[in-house]
């Protein structure tokens, strides 16, 4: 019955210990749900540098052409996002604005398109797809964001392989898998075949996710291809780290992963005790 009575006080505080730690990824589930990401591009090639701000507050100052903010998480729902030539405090006339509908999970980028001299300038949201390539492949999508460029197709460099075809200015090519490899590319236009941009040396890594955007002008001759990097590739399978996790990074979770651990040194303590009495 002693026996009996110490593997009973043994196995209670490990088995609460294993629900604890096999409900922590259902917890970081649902803080990851509960947040998006989003990231801003100006890619207006007259248009000074900017302020953003989200929901009244300050989120980036003195955003410049061609830069992007990288993704910023926000909480799932609506979102008010004004732009405001820097430096601003806010108040006053936006130069863009628009409401962003955020769902949990999910990365958006949006771009400051269109020209400032011709009153066209316009945000253009779009939902961005971070999902792991294969392993030996790479993911690119291309965003034509050059107001006065023609629609154009992208092709791999002395050959016929289309990577994009017929996008538009304000058009999306889809995010498309492709060997990881170092490319040179032709930026074509559509409708004639010339070439308006040539592209060398882009290096596409494995397993990573990448978004080429057109941005500058055709007309002046600055048209320029600038490559983000969406999502990099998978971290390869590490031992467990320790962490410095605290309540507001795991909240519950991780205190009751203490106060398990405690109770199973506190079990493994009274068993040592129990055998040496037993000897004794």
């Amino acid at each position: 019955m002693a026996l009996k009575s110490l593997r009973t006080r043994l196995l209670l505080p490990l088995f609460a210990l294993a629900v604890v730690m096999a409900a922590l990824p259902a917890v970081a589930g649902a803080q990851a749900a509960s947040t998006g990401r989003v990231r801003v591009m100006h890619a207006s090639p007259d248009a000074p540098a900017v302020d953003i701000f989200v929901d009244g507050q300050k989120a980036v100052t003195a955003l410049a052409f061609p830069k992007d903010t990288g993704y910023v998480s926000l909480p799932a729902g609506k979102h008010n996002v004004k732009v405001f030539i820097s430096p601003s405090n806010g108040s006053g006339t936006p130069a863009l604005q628009a409401d962003l509908d955020i769902a949990g999970g999910k990365d958006y980028t949006v771009l400051a398109v269109g020209e400032a001299g011709k009153n066209t300038l316009a945000l253009l949201p779009l939902e961005d797809n971070n999902a792991a390539p294969a392993a030996g492949n790479a993911h690119v999508r291309l965003i034509h964001a050059s107001p006065d460029a023609p629609a154009v197709d992208v092709v791999v460099a002395g050959t016929s392989t289309k990577v994009f075809s017929n996008v538009a200015f304000k058009g999306v090519g889809a995010y498309t898998p492709v060997p990881a490899n170092t490319y040179n590319l032709d930026v074509k236009v559509a409708a004639s075949g010339a070439v308006a941009k040539s592209i060398t040396g882009l290096q596409l890594k494995d397993r990573t996710v990448y978004t080429a955007v057109a941005v500058g002008l055709a007309g002046n001759g600055t048209l320029q291809v600038v490559p983000l990097v969406d999502a990099a590739a998978p971290a390869a399978p590490s031992a467990p780290s320790t962490g410095t996790g605290t309540m507001a990074d795991g909240g519950f979770a991780w205190a009751a992963v203490g106060f398990g651990l405690i109770a199973v040194a506190g079990a493994l303590a009274f068993a040592r005790k129990a055998r040496a009495t037993t000897r004794a």
